[in-house]
């Protein structure tokens, strides 16, 4: 992964320095990222910073890194500016702007100097001039000392109060001397010092405006050398424009015999679809009476199987309570036969036993059969109830069976007949035969298939053409006016024509949609009635042995078999 940046880090550095200076740095040793990526080594990660180092002062913010420099520590400045003068692509412009910035900062700091010693040297003549005056005064006073001094003791004795007075005026005297030496020194140090720095700064005033000069001289190569680059790839550009023109131009003839032959498909497709109109015409007026036969028959199938289930859940029911009956009947037996041994049980105690007891027990036994007696005969009796009502329920279905069964029989005869008229209608409405009808299907589908292919094309040559005609220069075609504005009148043409043909070929596709819709739900109706005329003639064969639930549960799977036998009838 290291080894893979630093690859594209080189690159990227070398692709800068060729399209930035517009050198090359194959004299350079460039660094091996396999040794920087593996072992990190020292030699070729500083090659690696020369480069960067070498990119930053070329770029757009070279200012900014240049200053950035320049706030380094000398020591660093130094190393650096040697690591970029060793990458021999970097461009003299910059080090001369280096240079430069680091001449125009020393020569600011050598004024400031200059200021600093001119300050000092008026100082330092302010000071003298208190000085002089100190002395002038001094003098002063020592004349009057002097003065004094003749008038009273003599000076040359040290005891008396004037001898004292001398000898410390004296030395004072001599070190104020000093002191003005000094300064006079100093003062001649400072001039000559703020002499060589004039010199300095008019030297570094003339290095300055030959790096202006040469920096002005650089940037205007470098204009001329992006003019004269920027004017080859226009020159390159109007070449490929040309070329790509003609051969547009080339394009716009084939476009023209393409539009011809697609101009004769469209009046063969028009003829067509007007046929194909006049055939839905005659087939729409069937449609309605089709439809309510189709909801009537629904309805009534609806019916049917709700009456059917009514059927179904009664003989259940009646089933249930017969078993209840019968179940309730073998306890009755079994009962009559537990009392029977009982009774025997009994005789055969009473036999032993006294006759009073014996009495006595036969009338407790007698009472408990005739309390279970009573019981079971009450419980007989409802349920003898329940079934004549469940008996009456069943024969009122079976009435109303009978109805929607008669019911749905005319309602099937109507919908056979219609079915028939309509199969009758089909062959006049449509004179062509089944074979005919799927050619012209797939002549259809063709066509349909050929228009698309040739609306795509005419979009692209229309494309073309209109950006044929945008991208000409004017004075270029001043002469061919007339003929381009014939062309593009040609091209609105052209659309307004593919915009009426997409509009009847959705038409025909519609009718065409809807003329098969038509075909599937005749032969569906066909299907279904003569489904229904088998399952009744089924019924009337098998039903004469059977019972009205057999029959009905006859009826019944014979409506789940139905829609599998219906979509084979429509797939056929």
């Amino acid at each position: 992964l290291q080894s893979t940046s630093s690859n594209d880090l080189q690159l990227v550095s070398e692709y800068y320095f060729f399209h930035s200076s517009g050198q090359d740095i194959n004299d350079f040793p460039l660094p091996d990222v396999n040794l920087i990526g593996e072992h990190s080594d020292a030699a070729e990660l500083g090659r690696m910073l020369q480069l960067i180092l070498g990119c930053a002062v070329t770029c757009e913010q070279k200012q900014e890194y240049i200053k950035t420099i320049m706030v380094m520590e000398e020591s660093v400045q130094h190393v650096v500016m040697t690591a970029i003068q060793e990458v021999p692509s970097v461009l003299d412009l910059c080090l001369i702007c280096f240079q430069l910035k680091k001449t125009v900062e020393e020569l600011n700091d050598a004024l400031a100097t200059k200021e600093e010693i001119a300050q000092r040297c008026r100082e330092l003549d302010l000071q003298v001039a208190a000085l002089q005056e100190e002395k002038s005064s001094l003098l002063a006073e020592n004349q009057v000392l002097m003065e004094r001094l003749n008038q009273s003791d003599s000076i040359e004795d040290i005891n008396s109060p004037a001898g004292r007075r001398h000898l410390q005026l004296q030395t004072q005297l001599e070190q104020l001397q000093e002191e003005t030496f000094r300064l006079e020194a100093a003062k001649d140090d400072y001039r000559i010092r703020c002499e060589e720095l004039e010199k300095e700064l008019l030297d570094v005033k003339s290095q300055n405006e030959d790096l202006t000069s040469l920096a002005d001289e650089a940037q205007s190569l470098k204009d001329e050398i992006d003019v004269l680059r920027h004017s080859s790839d226009k020159v390159s550009k109007l070449e490929g424009t040309v070329e790509h023109y003609k051969k547009k131009l080339e394009d716009m003839g084939l476009l023209r015999r393409q539009n011809k032959l697609m101009e004769e498909k469209n009046t063969a497709l028009m003829q067509t679809n007007v046929g194909l109109e006049e055939e839905l015409r005659k087939a729409n007026a069937a449609k309605a009476q089709l439809e309510t036969y189709k909801r009537q028959v629904v309805e009534l199938q609806n019916r049917l199987s709700e009456e059917s289930k009514k059927a179904d859940k009664m003989e259940f029911e009646y089933k249930r309570l017969k078993e209840k009956v019968d179940s309730l009947q073998k306890e009755k037996d079994v009962q009559h036969v537990i009392r029977l041994q009982h009774e025997n049980k009994m005789l055969k105690l009473a036999q032993e036993g006294s006759d009073n007891e014996k009495i006595a027990l036969l009338q407790s036994l007698l009472e408990d059969a005739n309390r279970r007696k009573n019981e079971l005969e009450t419980e007989n009796r409802l349920i003898n109830q329940r079934l004549m009502e469940e008996q009456s329920q069943v024969e009122e279905l079976q009435k109303n069976l009978q109805e929607q069964g008669s019911k749905a029989d005319d309602v099937s005869k109507c919908l056979y007949s219609c079915t028939r008229t309509v199969l009758c209608v089909i062959p006049m409405l449509f004179p062509l035969s089944v074979q005919r009808v799927e050619e012209l299907e797939e002549a259809l589908k063709k066509k349909d298939e050929d228009m698309k292919q040739m609306e795509e094309r005419y979009k692209k040559y229309l494309e073309k053409a209109k950006s044929v005609i945008r991208t000409l220069d004017p004075k270029q075609n001043q002469g061919s006016g007339p003929e381009v504005q014939a062309l593009k009148n040609q091209l609105q043409e052209k659309e307004r024509m593919l915009h009426s043909l997409e509009k009847e070929m959705d038409k025909t596709k519609s009718q065409r949609d809807h003329e098969e819709k038509l075909i599937v739900s005749a032969w569906y109706n066909m299907g279904m009635s003569l489904q229904k005329k088998a399952a009744e003639d089924r019924l009337a064969n098998t039903g004469s042995g059977q019972s009205f639930l057999a029959r009905q549960r006859q009826a019944t799977s014979t409506r789940r078999q139905y829609p599998g036998h219906a979509q084979s009838a429509t797939a056929r």
